[in-house]
């Protein structure tokens, strides 16, 4: 349990490194300027720089930026949703029922399992929301409703309103420039700085996620004790070393490979989530059918993309497997040379 705890919280700080670049390739290449290894970093540097103080001022400064990039990267969503539609043509949006259309429908949707692994944050949050018990659930369930329908309804119309061919060739402006046939330039422009207001919410609540996570397990003796601080004067703790190492990651990783390490991590640790609901089922009274296809759900998930990423990226399959057990060593290492054991909550409460 001492390594899965420690891929969840790596996997945030990897997020972070990944959100930091890819806003910094979406600012640059927007601004027109040659992509460089400088420029790329002083952006990097700069937007963790912003997020860090934002937590730094607590989970209400966090949720109230949260809202009004939420809000703004929803009405940008909205706009091209509400554009693209006159546009979709019925016959694109046939699915391809051959085997090789099987086949690619079911990574696909592997892959698209991790678009709402955000869900998390909120229950990482629970300390900071108001009547927890009815609350956090009311979020969980409303967040995938919400995501759900936006999903869909971009994807409908990037496949039904713009060719194939333009969307493979545009990889990381996709959508901004699938907005261009209906919305025109300034389509492009707003989808853009949507993308870049969306990069930021997400680095924003991986951010304030990580160090959540990161002040957790040191309660329960999994990291250092130098993470088992909230406060800016005092001991370093797990916000500043979070939003360190994910720059870390950004400035000096190739980080094409780690993507795909970091869904298959997010994808373990949701398995252990729900074999772990299911040990507490008779305490949680969950539902035992919706438990087994989860289970079954996410260990074919992770087949698929294992298979997928050895068959496609040999290399970002050998860094899964490494990542995957340094893990565990690391965690065995770790608990030998410090002597912390995992305690449990009602230790953490005494």
């Amino acid at each position: 349990m001492g390594a899965l705890a420690f891929i969840y919280w790596f996997s945030y700080v990897v997020s972070i490194s990944l959100f930091a670049y890819t806003f910094a390739g979406y600012l640059l290449g927007a601004l027109g300027l040659t992509a460089s290894y400088l420029l790329y970093g002083i952006v990097e540097s700069a937007l963790i720089a912003f997020f860090v103080a934002l937590n730094f001022k607590g989970s209400q400064a966090v949720g109230a930026a949260e809202t009004l990039l939420v809000a703004f990267k929803l009405f940008v969503l909205l706009v091209f949703i509400a554009g693209g539609l006159f546009f979709v043509n019925p016959e694109r949006l046939m699915p391809d029922l051959s085997i090789r259309g099987i086949e690619g429908i079911l990574i696909a949707s592997a892959l698209y399992l991790l678009s709402y692994a955000g869900f998390g944050v909120i229950t990482n949050a629970s300390e900071d929301i108001e009547d927890p018990e009815k609350n956090v659930p009311r979020a969980i369930y409303l967040s995938l409703l919400i995501s759900a329908i936006i999903y869909v309804l971009v994807s409908v119309v990037v496949i039904g309103a713009v060719p194939r061919s333009l969307v493979i060739k545009a990889e990381e402006y996709a959508l901004a420039v699938a907005a261009k046939p209906f919305l025109h330039e300034w389509g492009f422009a707003l989808v853009t700085l949507g993308a870049l207001v969306s990069t930021s919410s997400a680095l924003n609540s991986a951010l304030y996620g990580g160090a959540n996570v990161a002040y957790a397990l040191a309660k329960k003796g999994v990291l250092p004790k130098a993470f088992d601080r909230r406060t800016w004067f005092g001991e370093p703790e797990g916000l500043y070393i979070t939003a360190g190492l994910g720059l870390f990651l950004a400035l000096f990783l190739n980080l094409s490979g780690i993507a795909e390490v970091t869904t298959l991590a997010f994808i373990l640790i949701y398995l252990a989530v729900a074999l772990a609901h299911w040990k507490l089922r008779e305490m949680t009274k969950g539902d035992a059918r919706i438990i087994v296809a989860s289970i079954a759900i996410l260990m074919l998930s992770f087949l698929i993309i294992m298979s997928y990423s050895l068959a496609t990226n040999a290399k970002a399959f050998t860094v899964a497997a490494l990542f995957l057990g340094g893990a565990v060593v690391f965690e065995w290492l770790y608990r030998k040379v410090t002597g912390r054991e995992m305690r449990a909550r009602a230790q953490i409460r005494g």
